[in-house]
């Protein structure tokens, strides 16, 4: 299989996110066949759908991949399993959450499985960092990301300063 550039979501608000985050970015460096392109900087968003818990830190990475997206998925959800992620009820705090946001140009709706992510396009938390590192990153059936960036309402979304990854 011909490698392609895939687009991770990255969020964390338990037992130091901004930690969890990194790890994960690390982590996603690691994947057979997977070599990491770019990073986005870190941020602090808004809890959305469940209000009471802490915020969030998000990042987005641009990996370029051999695996398919079912393989992919599963390297990400053992990934999250070996940082303690528990799914208790739907946006419930969580210690590391890792969508596939996008994969190639790829349109995909399987069960447990949607590419594009199928709310990205309105979550500023996985929009801003897209927009940061690949403003040209198109969303299928929606547009390139830094034009979706105009349309998202990015006041819950913060870039988390002196923080490397």
């Amino acid at each position: 299989m011909m490698p392609v550039t895939a687009f991770i979501a990255l969020g964390s608000n338990l037992d130091d996110p901004e930690r969890q985050v990194g790890a994960a970015l690390r982590e996603l460096a690691a994947l057979p066949r997977t070599r990491l392109l770019r990073a986005s900087s870190l941020y602090r968003s808004a809890p959305v759908g469940y209000l009471d818990q802490p915020d969030f830190v998000n990042a987005v990475a641009a990996i370029e991949t051999g695996l398919d997206p079912r393989e992919l998925l599963g390297q990400l959800l053992a990934i999250e399993r070996r940082h303690g992620r528990v799914r208790e009820f739907p946006n419930a705090p969580r210690t590391l959450d890792l969508d596939i946001a996008l994969y190639g140009d790829l349109v995909l709706h399987e069960p447990g499985l949607a590419i594009p992510h199928p709310r990205m396009r309105e979550r500023a938390f996985v929009i801003v960092p897209l927009a940061e590192i690949a403003p040209d990153a198109v969303v299928p059936g929606r547009g390139r990301a830094a034009d979706l960036l105009r349309d998202v309402d990015a006041s819950s979304v913060a870039r988390i300063t002196g923080v490397t990854t």
